[in-house]
């Protein structure tokens, strides 16, 4: 029985890239280029009604956004030293679908929807754990600045290269027709 409820708690962004069960719902959702955590709704998370206070997905969104950079293997203490940039966020843009309650797991989705040229946009999604139904979109655009004089700089190879795992199909096209352009 412990084997069938493991298939059956599947993260909708599928964390591992592939379902290991028949369900027919979950068959379309094969999206491996989502990076997924889990987060509880805290106490420190909700208002007198016990719904999520919106500040608190952002909160959410910086983890899962921290998690993808350590799982491509560039953690943010490793990250600014390696590539000497920052990546400050100058956009953050957020949808609210559905309210997220006291002790609700969430499954926080990140992905790369788009790289430009001095800069990226992490996508991220919000659901209850194992539910299809959206409960937050959202969106950051982070520039690369060199770390001495915050001036924007071209995004570096090296961080495209390790965060493509985890980029849209869409973006990795665009990104291929634009180096044949040039």
């Amino acid at each position: 029985m412990r084997g069938e409820e493991a298939a059956k708690k599947q993260c909708l962004c599928l964390r591992f890239g592939q379902i290991t069960n028949d369900d027919e719902e979950l068959k379309g959702l094969r999206e491996p280029w989502k990076f997924c955590i889990e987060e509880r709704v805290r106490w420190g998370d909700v208002d007198a009604a016990r719904i999520i206070f919106y500040g608190a997905y952002i909160r959410f969104f910086e983890f899962a956004e921290t998690e993808l950079f350590r799982a491509v293997g560039l953690p943010y203490s490793r990250l600014f030293d390696q590539l000497d940039i920052w990546l400050p966020r100058v956009h953050l843009e957020c949808d609210f679908h559905r309210a997220a309650q006291l002790d609700d797991l969430l499954e926080v989705a990140v992905y790369v929807g788009h790289f430009g040229r001095k800069s990226l946009r992490l996508d991220f999604e919000v659901r209850r754990e194992g539910e299809e139904p959206l409960i937050a979109t959202a969106h950051f655009v982070l520039v690369a600045v060199r770390r001495d004089t915050m001036k924007s700089v071209v995004l570096p190879e090296e961080l495209k290269r390790r965060l493509a795992r985890y980029a849209h199909p869409s973006t990795l096209t665009s990104e291929l027709e634009s180096m044949a352009i040039e």
